[in-house]
Order: C-alpha cells, then structure tokens, then sequence
C-alpha cells in the first residue's frame, strides 16, 4: 500500500479479485460513501466483463478485492446487460 495515497470517494484502474481457490485480474470502477446512519463506510462498484470471472463466481459469493491502495473483502451481486458484475462492501475500502 502506497503510504502517499490520499483518502478517495472513487477509484477506476486494475484490481485482483480473489477467493481461497482463485485470483483473477478485473478492471473496476469503484465509488464509496460515509453512509452516517449506520456510521460505516460503504464502497460499490462494477467489475468489467470478465470470461473466467463469470465462470468461476456466480452472484452472492464474497471475495476479496486488491488494488494497488488496499484490500477489502466484497460481495459480487447481480450481472449488469453489458455483462458488468456489481460489488459492494462495508468498512475500509480497497481504494
């Protein structure tokens, strides 16, 4: 993790996806928010279409998620028409 890096409410680039039995590279576009009701950060985003990611994960399985910034644990969820899947967590973002 870049010490230099300044806190963001956004992140698009490259991003490792991965699980116990897998690590895939996935381009993302990420965005999050200070959500003050319940006092957590929450992060969403979509991950760009991906052949082996459909393959491999279906929607509700949890993940972790790497950029060059950090790591956070995820939830993939619904398949976008363009084949884009959704993530989102809660808590320190991976950006």
């Amino acid at each position: 993790m870049d010490p230099r890096h300044e806190p963001r409410e956004e992140y698009v680039g490259t991003a490792e996806l991965g699980s116990s039995s897998t690590t895939i590279p996935v381009a993302v576009t990420l965005r999050g928010h200070f959500e003050p009701l319940d006092g957590r950060f929450h992060w969403y985003g979509r991950i760009a279409p991906d052949p082996t990611l459909a393959e491999v994960h279906r929607p509700g399985s949890t993940l972790v998620l790497t950029t060059p910034h950090g790591r956070a644990e995820g939830r993939i969820s619904d398949v976008d028409p363009w084949g884009r899947f959704r993530i989102s967590g809660t808590g320190t973002p991976p950006f």
